[in-house]
């Protein structure tokens, strides 16, 4: 019952911040591809779509910091406690989402959107709790649940944007931020009190000493970075840019938007329930291909018409759903000793620092092509594949590190 409860409450928090992570999606390319301007839309004068890329990047940039903190500070200072305090104040991040939206001022909005990305960095916190309490395939399959979880927020954000925006533009962060608040207190019923050593000191000690990144003074795992990294960039492209695309090539408002992305998060989440299995292949090798499918959807987006690109975007969560449980699994196992916070900080900072690149680079091509990005994600998602298919030839000592 306890397994039950602790991979049920990982999954619920997991659901809970990517929903209200992915909120935004939806609503903002409208907002900033709008003839008429506003206080938000228009900050100093600045191109809306410029300004739309930094409101894509800031999140992203609170979640690098959170995810390269959190998951090694849990490992220190317990994952009960680092879960519900981050889950209550990404919860008042929403809340302040709501307000600047009302007020209509940027700066206001990228200071909220910054401190709940922040906060919402807890995944790695989440995934190391699963990883590191459970053995086996059971683990496997609980990470590739969890994945499911993050998957289906990234459904229900939008959907829940895309339904709800029509009482007001700040009811969906109100309702994301009611439902973290409850999903902490389930939390709070759900998880065991941990007991913190003495030698742990203080949170920002932890984080200064041992956040994620430190992990890459250790080639296998630089190497692990690099290529992520790549494979991460392709995918930040696709998921920042396609709701962009769709306005620009389709002319879909923020309902229609709501719906594809509903689509192709169902059949990611579908897939998660069964990308945990084992497999007798090499899993760097499993990954390769996985990667190679994603790549072929997101170069689909960006050289095909509406159409194709409606197909790609719905049948990419296949291949991406299995590459994340086969790289959390793998990695989980491979690199144990070095703490299972830190690695999962490590998995989810690179993905994080992708999105950043992404939307910085991103929020520049568009003023001359939104379709630029799609293409350039592609082929660094394909050069993942064939980087991670190379890297699968060699063998790895297992490393003796202690956390």
């Amino acid at each position: 019952m306890k397994t039950v409860l602790l991979i049920a409450s990982a999954c619920l928090l997991g659901l809970l911040s990517t929903t209200g992570a992915s909120l935004p999606y939806p609503i903002l390319p409208p907002l900033f591809a709008a003839e008429a301007s506003n206080d938000l839309t228009g900050f100093l004068g600045l191109p809306p779509k410029l300004l739309f890329g930094f409101a894509l990047m800031i999140n992203p940039l609170g979640l690098l910091i959170g995810s390269a903190m959190l998951g090694p500070v849990s490992d220190r200072l317990g994952r009960r406690r680092v879960l519900l305090v981050t889950a209550v104040g990404a919860a008042a991040g929403h809340a302040l989402t709501a307000w600047a939206l009302v007020a209509q001022s940027y700066p206001l909005f990228l200071l909220a959107r910054f401190v709940t990305g922040l906060l919402e960095g807890n995944g790695s916190t989440m995934r190391a709790m699963l990883a590191e309490r459970l053995t086996g395939g059971l683990r496997n399959h609980a990470l590739s649940w969890l994945n499911g979880a993050f998957h289906l927020g990234w459904l229900v954000g939008p959907l829940l944007a895309g339904f709800t925006v029509g009482a007001g533009i700040t009811v969906p962060f109100y309702i994301a931020a009611g439902a973290l608040l409850l999903g902490a207190g389930l939390a709070a019923l759900a998880l065991d009190r941990e007991s913190v050593a003495p030698q742990s000191g203080n949170w920002w000690t932890v984080a200064r000493e041992r956040h994620a990144l430190t992990l890459l003074r250790h080639t296998p795992l630089r190497t692990l970075f690099v290529v992520h990294f790549a494979y991460a960039c392709g995918v930040a492209s696709f998921y920042e840019f396609f709701p962009l695309w769709l306005v620009d090539v389709g002319r879909y408002d923020t309902r229609q938007i709501a719906l594809v992305n509903m689509g192709m998060c169902a059949l990611m989440t579908f897939a998660a329930l069964f990308a945990g299995r084992a497999s007798p292949r090499e899993p760097r090798r499993r990954a390769s291909g996985q990667a190679a499918f994603a790549a072929t959807a997101i170069l689909a987006v960006g050289l095909g018409n509406l159409w194709i690109g409606l197909a790609a975007i719905l049948l990419f969560g296949l291949p991406h759903a299995y590459y994340n449980a086969t790289l959390q699994g793998w990695s989980a196992d491979q690199f144990a000793a070095h703490g299972q916070g830190a690695v999962m900080g490590l998995l989810s900072t690179t993905f994080c620092l992708a999105n950043i690149v992404m939307a910085l680079a991103g929020g520049v091509l568009t003023l001359f092509d939104t379709r630029l990005v799609l293409v350039v994600g592609g082929l660094l998602a394909a050069w993942a594949a064939l980087a991670m298919r190379n890297w699968s030839s060699r063998v790895i000592p297992v490393s003796v590190e202690a956390k």
